[in-house]
């Protein structure tokens, strides 16, 4: 079944029922906007934090991808499979970054076609930027949020099964 195909029968399936024959439906539902809201929320986050610091040169996804880049060296096939950049192109923010000079690159000694990335030191003063701004976060989500460490846990704990089901999802086209 080929992408367009299975996106139809995907809109033409019944929509998820509230009966006892499926109990998680509304709370499944629930779970897929506050996966996408939070993720949108996380950008706001990173917009505001880049405002204050004078950076209206990056997008905050450009600036995660320098953050999840980190100190590692990586292919731009590498970045993309590792991180989850909605609705952007890796290729095309990792360009907008090298011509900032958050990255530069360098063709792999193994493999020559392959290009390695790496952040410079404007790119890595914005992650230092980032973590510690995620860092605070870290300190406070409890005294503000109100959010305690095992409910993080169990939060991640969930969310990495719902990362897995959905994986599987694709990989065994369940």
């Amino acid at each position: 079944m080929t992408g367009y195909a299975r996106q139809a029968a995907v809109r033409a399936a019944p929509p998820l029922s509230d009966s006892p024959e499926a109990p998680a439906a509304a709370d499944y539902r629930t779970a897929l906007s506050l996966v996408e809201r939070l993720h949108r929320q996380l950008l706001d986050v990173i917009k505001d934090d880049l405002e204050r610091a004078g950076h209206d040169d990056l997008t905050p996804v450009q600036a995660l991808l320098l953050y999840n880049i980190g100190d590692a060296e990586w292919s731009a096939g590498e970045l993309k499979s590792r991180g989850c950049y909605l609705g952007s192109n890796v290729s095309y923010n990792l360009k907008k970054l090298q011509e900032l000079a958050y990255i530069e690159t360098a063709k792999s000694a193994n493999d020559r076609r392959q290009i390695r990335i790496r952040l410079t030191a404007a790119g890595r003063a914005l992650r230092d930027q980032m973590s510690g701004t995620f860092s605070r976060h870290a300190r406070t989500v409890t005294p503000v949020g109100g959010i305690e460490v095992a409910d993080l846990a169990a939060a991640n704990k969930t969310l990495t099964r719902l990362e897995r089901f959905w994986a599987d999802q694709v990989r065994f086209r369940l």
